[in-house]
């Protein structure tokens, strides 16, 4: 009995970071600003709670970012085209990327602290693996499209939390534009063939 509310409890307080480190991270006005300490305040637990909960602040960054993206990747695994898988590869991959692109507009402050979190390379991080894999194996299946892993890194760097902070925020480019900015540049990689000497990928 003790041992089911203590996990009852933990839960408990997990949902209660997690909606104090949301809506911080929502509000806030640089990812910077927001300290384990605001977040274990608003959550009303101690820091305490949260290092066990989630290791660090790079892990709880990591946790609200997954809830966060579990529609999306419901859609990704399972939902209907153009982001499921039964989608055409020349429908899929030009979805995809601007799922990434809505996902980050719309989570502007809290992708921007992950990547930026100093938890090693953003290109190591579990979140940026799954998207590249699932991207380069999409691409792969597009015929005449060569190095299908360097295409995938440079589609993805178009979507990264810095550039588009810097475009949303200092450039003030409007979202549909960005939208389909993204669109047209990722057209014209899945129209062109190989460059002149480099053959394609069998």
């Amino acid at each position: 009995m003790t041992e089911r509310r203590s996990r009852k409890d933990a839960a408990r307080n997990r949902e209660a970071v997690l909606a104090a480190a949301d809506d911080l991270f929502t509000r806030c006005g640089s990812p910077e600003d927001v300290t384990m300490a605001d977040v274990a305040a608003a959550a009303g637990v101690g820091k305490g709670t949260i290092f066990r909960a989630f290791g660090d602040r790079a892990g709880l960054l990591r946790a609200l970012y997954e809830v966060r993206l579990e529609p999306i990747r419901e859609a990704v695994e399972a939902g209907p085209p153009p982001l499921g898988p039964t989608a055409a590869p020349r429908d899929r991959v030009p979805a995809l990327l601007d799922a990434v692109l809505c996902f980050k507009l719309d989570n502007r402050r809290l992708a921007l602290a992950l990547e930026e979190g100093g938890s090693g390379s953003p290109y190591r991080a579990e979140h940026y693996g799954r998207w590249h894999g699932l991207l380069q194996a999409v691409l792969e299946q597009i015929p005449g499209l060569p190095d299908s892993d360097f295409t995938a890194h440079a589609l993805l760097a178009a979507t990264r939390a810095d550039l588009v902070e810097h475009l949303a925020g200092e450039e003030r480019v409007p979202r549909e534009k960005m939208r389909a900015q993204l669109a047209d540049f990722t057209a014209r990689l899945l129209a062109s063939g190989p460059p002149r000497g480099v053959a394609a990928e069998e």
